[in-house]
């Protein structure tokens, strides 16, 4: 189903889609509330959804095709800093993920994210859609939370690596405000997402983290207690200036297809911190991180990848431990205090298990 005011939107979109032998589109809505009408009838595999309607908001109608019809949705963004917002807060209510339109021009450049709209369809398509965690889930995290929290803790000793693609916004979102605010380590995320977003999502993380969070910028000193989100098209790797750590950012050419890649970033953790090095890789689509993640392993760092029950894609985490290249399994709801445990032991981790073990857990 194609929801989406623009009458010449819903054309254009599904145009696009029924050129794959794949896709059929079985209805179209230009709103929420006749989305939300149609959906009994039609019942569509996965719906693609526009945010800025009238009536009835993409917002307001997610919440009930996630709640009631557990139906896998894609969002269809603008690149405007409204659009960001809203493209983030769909993502925590629940949509799989989103693609985004054109900055001007829309009727003639949409087909230019044809392919990204069909393989994100595809993908939803294979999804099972997960509801996310309640609201009130965080709420002890934003009154503890204290405006002008400080990061200047100084240079940190071990370095956490994380990865993710396709659900690492809604994961990254629940783990990362249950990490304390004594940080014993920096914390580097490479989430693949378009230039401008990366910025507003670390924005909205640190209004709800103990932590520091900002988006990485060229020269960043690595401190404990604050995580640097890599900036959308630039590949993000650290260099040692002595014993500081510090962020480089890159704009060679994408790899495994990304600009930030997951890969890059951990190469380049694995070569500067070796043994002090942790390496997560989540949920994703592709492959990613794999070979990464076993550079970090063969350096003598830790490896995890999160489980599969938890992941709303398991090819990245399943990828790395086909290749042999994960210590340990862990569920998203494990990863705050594993990575507190791991951070504070005194003995060295990097004998870890022949065979990847799993930790779950609640919080």
């Amino acid at each position: 189903m194609v929801v989406d005011d623009s009458a010449l939107m819903r054309k254009l979109i599904s145009e696009i889609l029924m050129k794959d032998p794949e896709l059929e589109v079985v209805s179209t809505a230009m709103d929420g509330l006749f989305a939300l009408k149609k959906i009994p009838q039609s019942k569509p595999d996965v719906i693609t959804l526009d945010l800025d309607m009238p009536r009835m908001d993409g917002l307001t109608a997610l919440r009930y095709i996630v709640n009631d019809f557990k139906i896998p949705v894609v969002l269809v963004s603008s690149l405007t800093t409204n659009g960001g917002n809203l493209t983030l807060e769909g993502l925590a209510l629940g949509a799989v993920d989103f693609v985004t339109k054109p900055k001007d021009s829309i009727s003639v450049h949409i087909h230019e994210v044809a392919r990204e709209l069909i393989t994100k369809v595809k993908l939803a398509s294979r999804t099972t859609v997960k509801k996310p965690p309640a609201p009130e889930a965080i709420k002890p995290v934003q009154q503890i939370y204290r405006p002008g929290k400080s990061s200047l803790r100084g240079p940190t000793k071990k370095i956490v690596a994380i990865g993710t693609s396709t659900g690492g916004p809604n994961a990254i979102s629940y783990f990362l405000p249950r990490l304390p605010e004594d940080m014993t380590a920096a914390i580097l995320i490479v989430q693949h997402m378009p230039e401008g977003f990366t910025e507003m999502f670390a924005n909205r993380l640190d209004q709800v983290c103990r932590i520091r969070v900002k988006e990485a910028k060229e020269g960043d000193q690595l401190v404990s207690g604050t995580a640097f989100i890599a900036p959308g098209n630039r590949h993000l790797k650290v260099a040692k200036v002595g014993s500081t750590g510090v962020a480089v950012l890159s704009a060679s050419p994408p790899v495994n297809g990304h600009r930030p890649s997951v890969d890059v970033l951990f190469d380049s953790v694995s070569r500067e911190y070796g043994s002090d090095a942790i390496g997560l890789l989540m949920t994703g689509m592709g492959e990613d991180g794999a070979h990464g993640l076993g550079s970090i392993k063969a350096m003598g760092g830790y490896t995890m990848a999160q489980d599969e029950a938890s992941c709303v894609v398991f090819g990245m985490p399943r990828a790395a431990l086909d290749r042999g290249h994960v210590h340990e399994v862990v569920s998203l709801d494990a990863v705050p205090g594993r990575l507190t445990t791991l951070l504070t032991e005194t003995s060295p981790y990097a004998d870890g298990p022949a065979q990847a073990h799993s930790i779950s857990g609640t919080i």
